[in-house]
């Protein structure tokens, strides 16, 4: 296996980990994001960490996300003692729908399997128009586009 198969499946791995953490059936892209922050010496844990964008930070927007959203539906955490998520361990996540967009937008940014670097996924997830991972990271306050720009130009100027 090349580098960057295992660094796919280390990410995917690390990715189900964080669904399961969450109490999640399926690993999303915010839990491929939060992965990558968590994978260091990659162009693409470069790029977020000078973000200030760290596994602790992504996690700490992703929680905002969640508040927000279940107050525009009228649900506050602060009225209700939500239980802790399930974290059933007889079923790993399966895939879900946003993590394999994710994926297939990071492979479509490369030009090839031998041009792919970890750098490519970090933008397939950043491309999300919708969803989960652009409404975090808009409540952080994070140019999207920006930190788009700055993956670009890494993946421009540095190979892993």
């Amino acid at each position: 296996m090349s580098a960057m198969d295992h660094y796919i499946n280390d990410v995917v791995t690390r990715g189900a980990a964080e669904a399961l953490e969450d109490g999640s059936a399926a690993t999303e892209a915010h839990h491929l994001l939060l992965a990558i922050a968590a994978h260091q010496g990659t162009a693409a844990h470069r790029v977020l960490t000078a973000a200030r964008l760290g596994r602790q930070e992504i996690r700490q927007a992703l929680d905002r996300e969640f508040e927000h959203s279940l107050s525009a539906v009228g649900v506050s955490l602060t009225a209700y003692d939500l239980p802790k998520p399930s974290r059933d361990t007889g079923n790993p996540p399966k895939p879900g729908a946003s993590a394999r967009l994710a994926v297939e937008r990071g492979f479509a940014a490369a030009t090839g399997k031998k041009d792919l670097r970890p750098a490519h996924l970090l933008l397939g997830i950043l491309e999300t128009e919708i969803g989960t991972v652009p409404r975090a990271l808009a409540l952080a306050g994070v140019d999207r586009a920006g930190l788009m720009a700055r993956v670009r130009e890494t993946l421009e100027r540095e190979q892993w």
